[in-house]
């Protein structure tokens, strides 16, 4: 099962704040999301997926894919959400996860169908974000083969703990699940990416001054 943790949001993306205001990094954050859950309701061949939130936008967006909704009703978290969610997954028997995040907006479910022909019989792949810090997909069989702890740098303990358990470890870089957003670079590498997304075109139509386009960091 794909599994897609979602926090508050109302709330997201605090990061980009010098940048964005709330309202905005909302939209940018719901638009993102809607990116990733059209790209999987697009793959005529998926494996079923759930959202894990209590959001409000994220729940409408299940119903409109006929993705399952596991409520994350206390919100601890990404990290506390997935702990959850993979409980559930055992107790009902499911063989495999794979976790994803919502604000990788460059998403192609070939890279996905990729990662699936990867998979190990026992054992996890892992995809790490362009940057070489976060993880950005992570499968593991059996579904609770080893703990996730999500961060800015989590690719390196998911890494080691995958391979603390003794089972076949992937390691996988797919450059379209590496976008996400994290910071004002990343926004740039999204509008400057050939595409045309809903995260592209939202970005784009919001003209940023040329100063910030043309920076290579603020």
């Amino acid at each position: 099962m794909i599994l897609i943790p979602v926090k508050n949001l109302a709330a997201a993306k605090q990061r980009l704040a010098p940048l964005l205001d709330q309202p905005r990094r909302t939209e940018l954050a719901q638009t993102m999301l809607h990116d990733v859950a059209g790209e999987i309701a697009a793959w005529s061949t998926r494996p079923p997926c759930a959202l894990v939130t209590s959001d409000s936008f994220a729940i409408g967006l299940a119903e409109q894919y006929d993705f399952e909704l596991i409520p994350d009703r206390e919100n601890p978290g990404e990290t506390g959400a997935i702990e959850m969610a993979t409980d559930l997954c055992v107790a009902r028997g499911i063989e495999w996860t794979l976790v994803i995040p919502a604000d990788i907006p460059l998403i192609q479910y070939r890279e996905l169908e990729e990662l699936l022909s990867r998979a190990p019989r026992e054992g996890s792949v892992l995809a790490p974000a362009a940057d070489g810090r976060g993880t950005n997909a992570a499968f593991r069989r059996p579904a609770d083969v080893f703990p996730l702890r999500f961060g800015n740098d989590s690719f390196k303990p998911h890494l080691a703990a995958a391979r603390a358990v003794g089972k076949e470890c992937v390691v996988l870089n797919l450059p379209h699940i590496a976008i996400d957003v994290d910071n004002p670079a990343d926004l740039r590498q999204i509008i400057a990416h050939a595409g045309e997304t809903r995260t592209q075109r939202l970005l784009r139509g919001w003209k940023f001054d040329e100063s910030f386009l043309k920076a290579e960091d603020l």
